[in-house]
């Protein structure tokens, strides 16, 4: 048997790897600007191997494209992207809460309700800013109820890449309202039992989702230029 080599940098590279895609997935990174190697290298305090590497990997996963002697960018909002991406998740949750209503009903129920009261008191204070991060967790509550580890990765992969998309629209106190209610939704059509209903729900709330995030993404990118200052 061949001899494994243990490559120390292997670390480091997936590191960065890591730093980079959050930034983009996050929209610290905006779409169309650009990344350019040695300044991102220098900014995280290594060397250009790793981020060179990285990059290769992020244009691979088609979150950046490379722009011939340029460098890369990261590519703009797609509505096809965003169409295609809430049409799966569609259908992943709504696997999601089938198995979930199968294993755990009740405590679904219960975590789902803890959920929006918590979204709902955090609106009250007129902190929006916490929906982000309790709208994360109401759709991984139906995931991680499911069971499944591979479905849990899946639709937060797909929710991650969603959030790209969201930045623009996330933080509206509008836009959050909207969420709530089909979160509420979701929750109610649980609560019957019925899976047709929880289906119909799930689709409700992705489609207003894809709505809002149209909406508010592509106004603020035709009025906006690829800034180039962050990397």
């Amino acid at each position: 048997m061949k001899k494994l080599v243990i490559n120390k940098d292997i670390t480091i590279r997936r590191k960065v790897y890591n730093h980079i895609r959050e930034m983009i997935l996050s929209g610290a990174i905006a779409p169309n600007e650009r990344l350019i190697e040695a300044k991102i290298a220098d900014k995280i305090g290594t060397s250009r191997t790793p981020v060179r590497e990285a990059l290769h990997s992020l244009e691979l996963e088609r979150l950046i494209t490379s722009i011939p002697s340029v460098g890369y960018m990261v590519k703009p909002i797609s509505e096809e992207d965003v169409s295609q991406i809430c049409d799966i998740r569609a259908i992943l949750e709504g696997l999601a809460a089938r198995w979930a209503m199968q294993k755990a009903h009740n405590k679904l129920i219960k975590d789902l309700s803890k959920n929006i009261a918590s979204v709902e008191a955090e609106v009250e204070k007129e902190n929006v800013k916490a929906f982000v991060e309790l709208d994360g967790q109401f759709h991984e509550i139906i995931s991680k109820h499911s069971g499944s580890d591979r479905l849990l990765e899946l639709t937060q992969t797909l929710r991650r890449h969603m959030l790209r998309y969201r930045a623009q629209s996330i933080f509206l106190k509008d836009v959050v309202l909207r969420a709530i209610d089909g979160h509420k939704g979701i929750l109610e059509a649980i609560e019957t039992g019925d899976i047709q209903k929880v289906n119909e729900a799930i689709s409700r709330h992705l489609e207003q989702s894809k709505k809002d995030t149209l909406r508010y993404a592509f106004d603020k990118n035709d009025t906006d230029k690829a800034d180039t200052t962050n990397l």
